[in-house]
């Protein structure tokens, strides 16, 4: 019995230690393809406000057209820094009175933009082209500004300004009721800036000065392009937080009901409790979260995760890469709303009758702790 262990020890301890060169032998071989490339690793230019310059936007007129979840938080903070500024809306809009009540000036997008000479989108990206043409480009005029806070539709080359136009990128990295908040306590969020036009030779300094007052600079702001905003920030969307999470969860769910356990119970542990573990990574990135929970719980991570994330999975990410790099993902979303999003609407609508989701409102019931968001 004795003789019988201690072989299983040894092979035990053979494969471990097998399985820890394999692993060895990977990241060398990553690191080799890596550096292959010919690529050198390039370390992100961070901008902070004694960088930028607020008088830049003294005696200038900024409209930011929109007022949702950024728009409200960047006119208020605009507002709160001493810069002129108003809020362009369609008419009848509800955001109307809201804007007003913030002791902001509003008007149609048209009087907005010709009012202004420094433009902020903030509208939906789909529906930033139409308004753009219609009511915004008629009144640009030699030195004016437009900005964005996602590149979608200037890399994608759905609105081209004209050359005389600075074209700049100002965007924080979080919610917008988080940039409001911070700037009021006298902080900010980490922002990115980029400049994909510079008609005036000082986009950057507009940029940054924008960006300090709205709060960004506070934090730190990253010099980007459009083209790498764009494409990483849809990346991300789909293969990590939004596509790639939903799937994860919704497989982890339906393994666990499809073998006869309750749908109550693997809501619980595929659904519910990912907020435990995104709050550890999102507080000390993946080490931490691997430092905070269990060993039983790390052992599996180590072992178990290259199983669900494949080099087929890695393989169909650069997929998807290379679909939002060449545009295919673009014109299949512009597309899609040319028809009236058929595809989009069948999929939300049987999306939101999946069993998670119904058992989901039901527990979420339980918990008077949380503010649950069951009317959307």
């Amino acid at each position: 019995m004795t003789k019988n262990w201690k072989l299983s020890s040894c092979y035990y301890l053979i494969t471990v230690f097998w399985n820890w060169c394999a692993q060895v032998k990977y990241h060398c071989c990553a690191v080799r393809k890596q550096s292959g490339t010919g690529r050198e690793k390039i370390m992100a230019k961070i901008y902070y406000d004694a960088d930028a310059d607020l008088a830049l936007l003294q005696g200038r007129t900024v409209a930011v057209m929109g007022y949702g979840s950024q728009g409200h938080a960047q006119a208020q903070n605009l507002k709160d820094s001493g810069v002129n500024v108003i809020v362009g809306l369609r008419s009848g809009s509800r955001r109307w009175a809201e804007a007003e009540a913030a002791g902001l000036k509003a008007m149609t997008v048209a009087e907005a933009a010709r009012a202004a000479d420094v433009i902020q989108i903030l509208l939906p990206d789909e529906k930033q082209r139409e308004v753009y043409e219609a009511e915004i480009k008629p009144h640009l005029n030699p030195g004016d500004a437009l900005f964005f806070s996602h590149g979608f539709n200037i890399h994608f080359r759905q609105i081209v300004p004209p050359e005389t136009v600075d074209v700049i990128m100002v965007a924080p990295k979080s919610p917008g009721h988080l940039v409001r908040r911070m700037y009021l306590e006298g902080a900010g969020v980490p922002g990115l800036l980029a400049v994909a036009h510079d008609a005036s030779g000082r986009a950057r300094d507009l940029g940054l000065a924008y960006a300090k007052a709205i709060g960004c600079t506070r934090a730190g702001v990253i010099e980007t392009t459009f083209k790498e905003e764009t494409e990483t920030d849809l990346f991300g969307e789909q293969a990590v937080l939004c596509g790639g999470v939903s799937e994860l969860i919704k497989a982890g769910f339906d393994t666990l009901v499809e073998a006869g356990y309750q749908p109550e119970i693997a809501y619980f542990e595929c659904l519910h409790e990912l907020k435990l573990i995104v709050d550890l990574i999102y507080e000390g990135g993946l080490s931490y979260m691997r430092y905070s929970v269990s060993d039983t719980a790390q052992y599996g991570d180590f072992t178990r995760g290259k199983r669900i994330i494949t080099e087929e999975t890695r393989r169909e990410m650069k997929k998807i890469l290379q679909e939002i790099q060449t545009g295919k993902f673009a014109l299949e979303w512009i597309q899609e709303n040319q028809a009236n999003r058929p595809y989009f609407n069948a999929t939300d609508t049987m999306e939101k009758n999946h069993l998670i989701e119904q058992v989901g409102r039901k527990l979420r019931r339980m918990m008077s702790w949380i503010e649950a968001k069951e009317d959307f």
